[in-house]
């Protein structure tokens, strides 16, 4: 019997101690900062941004406002969060090659299926409907997005690609970072404005095939190019 009571004792001796409430674990704390995001994307992208409130948000999720206000200072914060968050799920996996490997139009046509894959997926596509909707009312989505998106980046390391080009000889482009910011607008606006409702979608070959059309023309164009007069608009 006191053996027993021994063993009982030491069990009790070492048994850890529940937990008590406080801060959560940070793998807890990430799951509900996950949540949230998962909770605002789908209130933002179904109702658009102005008719989406910090209240609602909160209830969806089942937290309290000052749970919410404890990771996010406003709405703005939020939806940039949210923005982030879709611009990286939208990239291509680490490791995919994106600006070296193979010719200039090998590069370029790798880089404008990745980017129209991107452009046209649901997520994509909702979200430019959203900025479409609202920005008008809401000045700042556009900040949000150019803060939160990936153009910039892009339109600087193709940039830099073509400018590497002009010093091997291979192109005439004065002004690399204007050619490929059209690049870009080249190759995702049409299609995207197809698959937004304003014209019929493209298939999959259609897109494939208006890829490379892109880059044959930006390329052919490139090593062409001659600089615009003084004062023009592109100047």
């Amino acid at each position: 019997m006191a053996g027993r009571k021994a063993g009982r004792g030491a069990a009790k001796a070492t048994a850890t101690p529940p937990r008590r409430g406080g801060r959560p674990s940070r793998d807890a704390a990430a799951r509900l900062g996950e949540h949230i995001l998962d909770v605002a994307s789908e209130l933002f992208l179904a109702e658009g941004y102005g008719a989406t409130s910090i209240e609602a948000v909160a209830q969806r999720a089942r937290i309290s406002k000052r749970t919410f206000y404890h990771r996010f200072p406003d709405k703005a914060a939020l939806f940039g969060a949210v923005v982030h968050r879709i611009i990286q799920q939208l990239r291509p996996p680490a490791g995919t090659p994106l600006y070296e490997g193979g010719s200039l139009e090998d590069v370029l046509r790798r880089l404008a299926r990745l980017m129209l894959r991107a452009a046209l997926a649901p997520m994509a596509l909702a979200l430019s409907r959203l900025m479409t909707a609202e920005a008008q009312r809401f000045p700042e989505l556009a900040a949000i997005a150019a803060r939160e998106g990936s153009r910039a980046e892009a339109v600087t390391q193709i940039a830099a690609l073509l400018e590497r080009e002009v010093r091997a000889g291979g192109l005439a482009i004065d002004r690399p970072e204007f050619a490929a910011a059209q690049f870009l607008q080249m190759v995702i606006t049409l299609p995207q404005r197809r698959a937004l409702g304003l014209g019929t979608p493209m298939t999959e070959a259609e897109v494939e095939a208006w890829a490379d059309e892109c880059v044959n023309l930006f390329v052919n164009g490139c090593r062409f190019w001659k600089a615009s007069a003084p004062g023009s608009v592109a100047s």
